[in-house]
């Protein structure tokens, strides 16, 4: 089986993913805009064939290096890059090379939030209401129509990059001088715990892995106002969180390939749909599922893709927690006293990437436990500020 991975070196901890392909016994292909001696040493040994491109946003650079290893290894049977930012690019190659995944046909319902708003109401939901505003007009008429506060996002955009939380007609205004010039879609905003539902779907689309998130604070806030977050891993999803994730990801059709599902539990309970994302959750969650299950889901990922079956038994022996800092916030706490002091939680401890920091903070801890309590009580004394 012939595997090509866009960008395999970012998010820097996902070249684990090919390293587990090229164990499961696939011939494992990358394409990026780096040199090919400047790629981790694992990596450099999981390719077995390496294309540089200038420029990753050049089709026709892509389109040459598909070509360039059908002909040296023969038909492609899987092109991925499990980051968000290519979703597009792998689409249209798909398309134009006949590569199983999701192709042109089927990328716009799964990019755009106002298409997914549609998708989630075939499905029978019912979705913070929401509408593509272009003008200042349109936002007002929108606004006397649903009320203050509102969200004002990208309607193609990852993350809460350059999400605006609009309160008052000043807020509008100035929500119109800084937005980027893209299409925004303008939405009701919803009150409510944000939790998510991620995993895995066979080839058949069933969910062979599952797991679930839930935030101390929103990532749109987490953002825009700097604060710390921290969220965890239950060692038991809520059966409704179970069931409408099924239910969407028979909606979106997921096939062979990890998920991340964002939510809203409303103050009644109620689950309202907030967008969906094909690729794995961002940041070390990634590896929260290996800690929290004693699993590597980077292998299991890849033996789906060669041979179609998850094997990992899934006993969920822990809860597993990742705890943010910022670097220009003064801790009670030093990185030193947090290494001592929760020893016996903290399975990991890392720098964050730039591109995830401004969401998910400077530096990261992963701690896990077979209770709660314990990481919801360390969480909370590793962000406790200096007086």
């Amino acid at each position: 089986m012939n595997v090509v991975f866009l960008s395999p070196h970012f998010p820097p901890s996902w070249f684990r993913f090919a390293v587990g392909l090229r164990e499961a016994g696939a011939t494992v292909l990358g394409i990026a805009d780096v040199a090919h001696e400047s790629l981790r040493p694992e990596l450099r040994e999981a390719l077995h064939d390496y294309y540089r491109v200038d420029d990753l946003h050049d089709y026709d650079q892509l389109v040459r290096a598909i070509g360039y290893f059908t002909h040296r290894h023969g038909r492609i049977d899987r092109l991925d890059s499990l980051n968000e930012h290519w979703l597009e690019a792998e689409a249209a190659l798909r398309t134009d090379f006949n590569i199983r995944g999701i192709n042109r046909r089927q990328i716009g319902a799964i990019k755009h939030k106002s298409l997914m708003k549609r998708r989630f109401v075939s499905a029978g939901f019912t979705p913070a209401r929401g509408r593509i505003c272009r003008s200042l007009s349109a936002t007002r008429a929108f606004i006397r129509e649903v009320g203050y506060p509102v969200v004002a996002k990208p309607d193609v955009g990852v993350g809460a990059a350059q999400t605006f939380r609009l309160g008052s007609d000043a807020d509008v205004e100035r929500y119109f001088r800084q937005k980027l010039p893209v299409d925004y879609i303008v939405e009701e905003f919803v009150v409510g715990e944000i939790t998510t539902y991620d995993g895995l779907t066979d080839r058949n689309g069933d969910v062979v892995f599952d797991s679930s998130l839930t935030y101390s604070t929103g990532v749109m806030e987490s953002v825009n106002q700097g604060l710390d977050l921290y969220y965890w891993i239950p060692r038991h999803i809520p059966a409704d969180i179970v069931e409408a994730g099924r239910q969407l990801a028979r909606a979106f059709d997921v096939r062979e390939r990890p998920f991340h599902f964002e939510l809203f539990r409303t103050l009644d309970g109620t689950l309202v749909p907030l967008e969906v994302n094909m690729r794995p959750p961002g940041g070390l969650t990634v590896d929260m599922f290996n800690y929290a299950n004693d699993i590597d889901f980077y292998r299991q990922w890849a033996r789906m893709i060669t041979a179609g079956r998850f094997d990992a038994a899934l006993t969920r022996p822990y809860c597993c927690a990742y705890v943010s800092r910022r670097d220009r916030r003064a801790y009670l706490r030093s990185h030193e006293d947090v290494l001592r002091e929760f020893a016996s939680l903290i399975v990991a401890s890392a720098r964050m990437d730039s591109v995830f920091a401004a969401a998910i903070g400077d530096h990261g801890y992963i701690l896990r436990h077979s209770d709660m309590e314990p990481l919801l009580e360390a969480a909370r004394a590793i962000q406790e500020t200096a007086a």
